[in-house]
């Protein structure tokens, strides 16, 4: 089965107004790709681009190597798992999961072993002649995976399909996605979300998106430990953005001399230091930081500091304290210098 998914030049306006611009983007054979970003990205055009649902103003995509621009949906074999599941509610669960089967023209007597099979896959084979209002949510979206499974696509895409859920479902739930994927493992899978969690929980790579363009990609882990752009830093994760200017050696923040890599940044120029406030610590070390305690949120095991430092406020998450430090308290924080990664004006792509 032929799978992957690449978008070559591919740009979408409504009404003159561009919505996606330019992205080029490749989803390998069995990858699972997030499409991050915020209301407004493009993220969802891209999708519905791949599954034929609009049409490119320019570029072309493509589905295991084959132009399907031209093609409508139900020649591309996608399956699709939108937000709000769109089952049908006067149809059981089996009739449901075996819907796009029968309007593919499936065999039909192959169609009672496909949906048994979907259904096996995602858990809800007892529930097959239920109504969709006899179930949660979780069962719902999970019928809504299953009939997009029983056609066998060779691409799935996946529009926020947990949105609609709450946090202790939406965890169980990626789990679930997490180990259809290992039984897929030559389907390739467009996930949209505008959650970091999810992205960085089921993605093998993430394409973070703005203003209609594609503003970065890689591996989790590599976004969030080494991101290339400010917006990729805040988006992805959190992170303190400090404005500095680079020195010989470090960089100068409020006062302050910190020693970090430069990366070969020409002394003198401008540039933005990023530090996760899970790596800043509260007490004497390396890269002191002093300033005074504006806010403070107890999250369970830990507690997020707000301290101004200079006119800037930085975030730190340090270990449940036992006793909460008082508004204005003059404390010292500080981080290791290879935690820290310098972005902005000068700095390379790489």
């Amino acid at each position: 089965m032929n799978s992957g998914i690449r978008f070559d030049g591919v740009s979408v306006a409504y009404g003159g107004t561009t919505v996606l611009d330019g992205l080029d983007l490749t989803v390998e054979p069995g990858e699972v790709m997030a499409l991050l970003g915020p209301s407004g990205s493009g993220k969802t055009t891209a999708l519905r681009a791949v599954a034929g649902f609009v049409r490119p103003a320019s570029g072309r995509v493509f589905i295991g190597g084959q132009d399907v621009t031209a093609l409508p949906p139900y020649r591309r074999g996608i399956g699709m798992v939108v937000q709000q599941y769109a089952l049908f509610p006067h149809l059981r669960v089996d009739a449901n999961v075996a819907f796009g089967l029968k309007a593919r023209k499936a065999p039909k007597a192959e169609i009672p072993a496909r949906v048994a099979e979907a259904l096996e896959m995602t858990g809800m084979a007892a529930y097959a002649r239920r109504y969709p209002r006899e179930l949660s949510g979780g069962q719902q979206q999970r019928v809504a995976i299953a009939r997009a499974l029983a056609i066998r696509p060779r691409v799935l895409l996946l529009d926020e399909p947990l949105s609609a859920l709450d946090a202790q479902l939406r965890s169980g739930m990626l789990a679930e996605l997490a180990r259809l994927h290992r039984e897929l493992p030559d389907v390739s899978i467009l996930y949209v979300t505008h959650d970091q969690v999810e992205a960085l929980t089921l993605a093998d790579r993430i394409a973070v998106m703005d203003k209609a363009r594609l503003q970065d990609c890689g591996t989790p882990q590599d976004l969030y430990r080494r991101p290339r752009t400010e917006f990729t830093a805040s988006f992805v994760g959190n992170a303190n953005l400090l404005p500095v200017t680079v020195g010989a050696d470090g960089v100068a923040f409020a006062g302050a001399e910190l020693k970090v890599p430069t990366d070969g940044v020409a002394a003198g120029a401008s540039a933005t230091l990023c530090v996760r406030p899970h790596l800043v610590g509260l007490g004497e070390g390396p890269n002191a930081l002093r300033g005074r305690i504006t806010e403070v949120q107890w999250r369970g095991s830990t507690h997020r500091l707000y301290v101004e430092v200079g006119g800037h406020r930085v975030k730190a998450d340090v270990r449940e304290l036992r006793e909460t430090p008082a508004l204005g308290t003059e404390v010292t924080l500080h981080f290791a210098p290879e935690d820290a990664v310098l972005l902005g004006a000068g700095v390379a792509d790489g």
